[in-house]
């Protein structure tokens, strides 16, 4: 403890909350925690053991004085391309940091006053993915280019990777105060398959994890099935991919299916589930069909359809008219016939919400814990995927379920859970509030009824945005789900406001996690610093290198290079690395 007291007596600028959550590992080991009065929902994540809400643990506080961390982030450095065509990367300047006065005026020498409230790590949208799963959509490239991506095959590497680069942070880049915890905001998975769910909970707590299903000696997808609608890496034949530059690589398929090692992450985690997490693709109510429950785990997948039937599927997947999959599993029949014969595999079974929760609970998956990653046995008695837990002495973390179980991508939350926002936010209106999410406000516009409660309203962004614009202990809602790095004030009339601060997704290029610090200026403002990092993969990939760390660069580099990808994701310079200031209430 000696270092502790070192650290909590000789610190500049991070004050005695900041050294309480340091040593949060000691007071939950002895049954000493900052409880949360579990709610009428009992979504609260109570321990078995002592019925107390774990604090979000840190590593612990180094006896030196503190001093900001700017190494490895998009401060130094961020990857960069170069030429023309097919384009490589490598290490180009970072992205300066922009501050944000739309909800209070800063004022000078707030640097020298600052003190830390809390330190954290947003990770979303992840979609680990089982590419050959037999129910995935590849073939809608017929119709539209960008819906699957050359890159797919190295989600598992790619993810490790950036657990990586969380390991490697020796603290907060403004303050330098201890990282308390990761929480990632959804879409964890990407087709609801228990493959994936496993995969997801190694790379978080840390295992060994071999990203391949069906026949274990080789791959069985669309990436050498001799179709040039798709990157066919191994082929000499020519592909579309392979007309705008992607390479030939030997051996890249077998690398992909590898073993693959995860060291998990130093830190405790915390999860919120998304769309991909709740039902299956991502897009169909959960698991009302059982021809799809069937197909998931059967030997036959369909590789290509025409560009006229792709669209057709397409539209009627974005239009959200088939949320119970009675069209997709009517169109899976009628295509029966160009099917292929893969290797079935029971791996790939979709999950349930409760499997969900379960393996959060599993304690061969607790690392660096919270036991439940904040869920606990209360949600899965409530069957609810919601939950507060305390962040610091004066911060509390809400995550909701903005996912809808009648189907589709877009979200909404039910009556009972929007009233349990409310009281939490009520009964702990001491605390400092950061809501988390996988859905942003603007994308919770779908109100079907959940089939579990349905008489139970469903209720619109923009419905839970007036409830946190009414708490004036709300300093951010911190969601992902668009792909796209996007921070947005909201004000309401009587004067309450908060940041919306939406991050972009490790599937998708620029692959960013994104570092959140709360502080206290002692002005009457708090600022909100946020800081995007990549993951700890060099920029400049090597053809040759099949090694873990080389597929993890070349999965970034592929990404770039998607066609049809979407050029804008990681937004303008007031959406990455920011101070947010607001009024402190």
């Amino acid at each position: 403890m000696s270092r502790l007291r070192s650290a909590a007596t000789s610190v500049a600028g991070v004050d005695r909350r900041t050294v309480l959550t340091a040593v949060g590992a000691v007071s939950l080991a002895a049954g000493v925690g900052f409880a949360l009065r579990p709610t009428d929902s009992e979504a609260a994540t109570a321990t078995a053991a002592t019925g107390q809400t774990p604090v979000a643990q840190s590593r612990p506080a180094a006896a030196a004085p503190l001093a900001p961390y700017r190494t490895g982030t998009t401060l130094a450095t961020v990857s960069t391309p170069h030429g023309s065509g097919y384009r490589r990367l490598a290490d180009g300047p970072g992205w300066q940091r922009v501050v944000r006065t739309e909800l209070a005026k800063p004022k000078v020498g707030r640097d020298k006053r600052r003190h830390a409230l809390a330190a954290f790590v947003q990770f979303t949208d992840l979609h680990l993915q089982d590419v050959q799963h037999p129910l995935r959509l590849e073939y809608l490239r017929a119709a539209h280019q960008d819906v699957w991506r050359p890159h797919e095959a190295l989600t598992v590497p790619g993810a490790v990777s950036l657990v990586e680069r969380v390991n490697a942070l020796r603290g907060a880049p403004v303050t330098g105060a201890p990282l308390q915890f990761v929480m990632t905001t959804g879409d964890n998975t990407d087709n609801n398959a228990r493959s994936e769910l496993e995969w997801f909970m190694k790379v978080m707590s840390g295992g060994r994890i071999t990203p391949n299903t069906g026949d274990p000696r080789h791959y069985e997808g669309v990436q050498n099935s001799g179709l040039s609608l798709y990157w066919q890496p191994e082929s000499t034949a020519g592909d579309g991919d392979k007309a705008l530059g992607f390479p030939h690589l030997d051996g890249f398929l077998a690398a992909a299916i590898r073993e693959v090692r995860s060291p998990g992450l130093d830190l405790p985690w915390y999860s919120t589930v998304g769309n991909h997490d709740a039902l299956p693709l991502g897009i169909y109510g959960a698991h009302g069909d059982p021809y799809l429950a069937e197909a998931a785990i059967g030997g036959k997948k369909l590789f290509s359809v025409s560009a006229a039937d792709a669209k057709k599927l397409q539209d009627s997947i974005w239009s959200g008219k088939d949320p119970k999959g009675a069209a997709y599993r009517d169109f899976l029949k009628s295509q029966a016939s160009g099917m292929r014969s893969v290797t079935a595999d029971e791996s790939r079974a979709l999950y349930t919400p409760a499997e969900y929760l379960k393996a959060h609970l599993d304690p061969a998956y607790q690392g660096h814990g919270p036991a439940g990653h904040g869920y606990s046995s209360a949600n899965l008695d409530a069957g609810t995927q919601y939950y507060a837990f305390r962040i610091a002495e004066d911060v509390i973390g809400i995550s909701l379920d903005t996912t809808d179980a009648g189907g589709h991508y877009q979200g909404s939350v039910g009556s009972a859970q929007l009233k349990w926002l409310e009281k939490t936010l009520q009964d702990n209106k001491g605390s400092h509030a950061v809501v988390f999410s996988h859905h942003t406000s603007d994308s919770m516009t779908n109100q079907r009824p959940d089939p579990a409660r349905p008489g139970e309203m469903r209720h619109t962004g923009a419905e839970v945005v007036s409830v946190l614009a009414r708490h004036a202990n709300v300093l951010a809602w911190v969601n992902g789900h668009k792909h796209e790095n996007e921070i947005t004030p909201h004000r309401n009339s009587a004067g309450g406001s908060f940041w919306e601060i939406s991050t972009a997704s490790h599937i998708d290029h620029p692959h960013l996690a994104r570092i959140i610090e709360l502080v206290d200026n002692k002005d009457g403002t708090i600022s909100l610093f946020t800081t995007l990092i990549e993951s700890a993969a060099p920029a400049r990939t090597d053809f040759t290198d099949f090694s873990q760390t080389g597929l993890a660069s070349l999965y970034r580099e592929l990404a770039f290079n998607a066609p049809g990808a979407k050029t804008g994701l990681a937004g303008n310079l007031v959406d990455r690395n920011t101070e947010l200031v607001l009024k402190k209430g």
